[in-house]
């Protein structure tokens, strides 16, 4: 960034203040770059041997356009690639209207002289609402009756090749619970992120608090990145998330991981705009692994969705291991399989989550105790064959 000093302004022809930004010599070097003319930022441009400035505030969210890249003539925003031509200030085909302010730019004896005033004004083109921008909440307009069936979503986190998929004990206790659910009468979807394609988060609220926005950066830009299918059934459809993860050295899966870091603009949401994305959702975790950590994994969770918001039942997850010795995965996996307490335990752990989510919004919930299933003290006696 280049900062014009108070003692470089001079007036041009046209009586505008204009300010000495650099040599030329040297601006001329970058073919973009942000300078500022006191506390007013600027994008210069230099291309096909000459300069160019439009403002350095981009129209969505105030991203520094001197700080983006040149497309041909087209200036795009490092935050979330708005384009902005480099010396009319118009917005790309199709968004004409959108335009930042243009200043006029001058090259004198080797120096260049930027104008304080705009030429043009700053026009803001009304941008058609990503489908997420709309929240949709029970009880409220648009949303389903208080009274209408509860909504179960199952959210998987195993990873595997889809082509030849594998046994999954994490996955089977999430699909008994989610069984018991549809039994129960509540409409259910299952989403397993190893089926999706989507992007990493990348960081936007490193950059700036204001460039992680809802919906989440990546989701406006990129039509095909399907991470948009857990947005809108965790904030919009469900009133009951399951989340279910296999235990990996000690933590949650990766998948897990790459979905927790891409719902950061929905806790971002509450730190930078007051706006809380998740009201009266419930969440319950399914937590297994041949190794142990269940209590360092679930406690990462429930930190997390807590701070989204969210509410547990009593007992909030089930989980299962069979300690840091056991080598022998076939055992495991066939005692997931066979084991009655684990299955109880995952409908046990749905229906705390259902009746926990009939309290938030005012419903009876049944009187019976809850049980802590998935832990008893008895063994189940497995026999695998190799």
């Amino acid at each position: 960034m280049t900062e014009a000093s108070a003692g470089g302004a001079s007036s041009g022809d046209t009586g505008s203040a204009f300010v000495d930004v650099g040599s030329a010599e040297e601006l001329a070097r970058r073919p973009l770059q942000t300078v500022t003319l006191g506390r007013t930022r600027i994008a210069l441009v230099h291309r096909a041997g000459r300069f160019s400035a439009i403002s350095g505030v981009c129209n969505h969210v105030g991203g520094p356009l001197g700080d983006g890249k040149l497309d041909g003539e087209w200036v795009v925003c490092p935050w979330h690639h708005w384009k902005f031509h480099c010396e009319s200030g118009r917005g790309e085909p199709g968004y004409e209207n959108d335009q930042v302010p243009t200043h006029a730019v001058e090259v004198r004896d080797g120096r260049v002289f930027v104008a304080v005033q705009a030429a043009t004004p700053r026009r803001k083109q009304a941008h058609t609402a990503h489908p997420l921008a709309t929240l949709i909440r029970r009880g409220e307009p648009g949303g389903p009756a208080l009274d209408a069936p509860l909504r179960v979503l199952g959210i998987s986190t195993t990873g595997m090749d889809v082509a030849n998929p594998r046994f999954s004990t994490s996955d089977e206790l999430l699909d008994t619970a989610i069984a018991r659910a549809a039994a129960l009468g509540a409409e259910t979807r299952t989403i397993k992120l190893r089926e999706l394609q989507f992007r990493h988060c990348e960081g936007y609220y490193s950059k700036s608090a204001r460039a992680c926005t809802w919906p989440c950066s990546i989701t406006q830009m990129d039509p095909s990145d399907q991470m948009e299918r857990v947005y809108e059934g965790v904030v919009n459809w469900a009133d009951v998330v399951l989340v279910a993860t296999p235990i990996r050295w000690g933590a949650a899966s990766s998948l897990y991981y790459k979905m927790v870091e891409r719902m950061n603009c929905v806790q971002n949401q509450e730190t930078i705009a007051d706006r809380i994305l998740l009201r009266n959702k419930v969440v319950g975790l399914v937590i297994t692994g041949g190794q142990d950590n269940v209590q360092g994994v679930a406690g990462q969770m429930l930190t997390f969705f807590s701070e989204l918001g969210c509410q547990f039942p009593p007992f909030p997850f089930i989980a299962h291991s069979r300690g840091w010795s056991a080598e022998d995965m076939e055992r495991n996996v066939a005692y997931v399989q066979q084991s009655a307490d684990l299955h109880d335990g995952a409908r046990a752990l749905l229906e705390r989550c259902l009746d926990t989510c009939r309290a938030l919004l005012g419903v009876r919930i049944g009187a019976e105790k809850p049980t802590r299933g998935g832990r008893k003290a008895h063994r189940l006696d497995v026999r695998a064959e190799i």
